[in-house]
């Protein structure tokens, strides 16, 4: 399912109030935008960089999404005032705007097309927490695999490319195809606390068909070769 960043969401003068409005900051790799069970009152616009949202759970990690650019980052928080459900920390080095909770709801008022922008963003957290749940009903973890490996190729990807003898460089010829990189540091466990499942099966399902052969999950970056095949994966309709 393609979605519309928050930010291209946004009504041009709305685009241009947050700009005025927020600060541009830089976010180093491994540092935390917000952590959970906190009161922080910030609001941040991604501008570039990966931004993985996790939750702890009695010792265990549950990685409940992967922002990139254009995206939101404490959205529910700035509504309703309540307590942090859950770590942003940076993937990647980050670019964003920040501003408090409070002069984010200013802008939002004073140009109303904007709570659409907004509106959207929590229908698609919402859209996206009851798919993970129907998908265990049966169990389906191949279906939740290729569906959050597909967000990343909608949020990350760019096609895979390859440098000739003369130094240049160019797209794959299989990138037609639907060649894609994620240059995004997810190992496998991580694909898997997102999915709602272990390593291990997240290392059968890679190695069965119709994955098989078609994606690489590498350190800093995964490859995926099919982007067909994920959606068949996903159980999504051929065109």
């Amino acid at each position: 399912m393609d979605t519309t960043p928050f930010w291209d969401a946004l009504p041009p003068r709305a685009r241009e109030a947050l700009r005025d409005a927020g600060a541009p900051v830089v976010i180093r790799p491994g540092a935390f935008l917000m952590r959970e069970h906190t009161r922080a009152s910030q609001v941040f616009v991604l501008r570039a960089g990966a931004v993985k949202v996790w939750a702890d759970r009695d010792g265990e990690t549950a990685i409940l999404d992967v922002l990139g650019p254009g995206d939101l980052v404490g959205e529910v928080e700035a509504a309703d005032g309540g307590v942090r459900h859950a770590n942003a920390e940076a993937l990647t080095r980050v670019e964003a705007l920040v501003l408090p909770a409070a002069r984010f709801r200013r802008v939002l008022d004073a140009h109303p097309g904007a709570v659409w922008a907004v509106a959207a963003v929590l229908a698609e957290r919402l859209r996206d927490s009851e798919e993970l749940r129907l998908a265990h009903f049966p169990d389906a973890p191949e279906r939740r695999l290729a569906g959050r490996l597909l967000r990343l190729v909608a949020r990350f990807g760019a096609p895979v490319k390859e440098e000739r003898p003369d130094g240049v460089t160019e797209a794959k010829p299989d990138a037609e195809d639907g060649g894609v990189e994620v240059r995004v540091p997810l190992s496998q466990q991580d694909l898997g606390r997102w999915a709602g499942m272990g390593r291990r099966k997240v290392a059968q399902i890679l190695a069965a068909e119709p994955v098989r052969g078609g994606l690489t999950v590498a350190r800093g970056s995964i490859v995926v070769r099919s982007v067909d095949a994920l959606h068949r994966l996903a159980g999504h309709d051929a065109d």
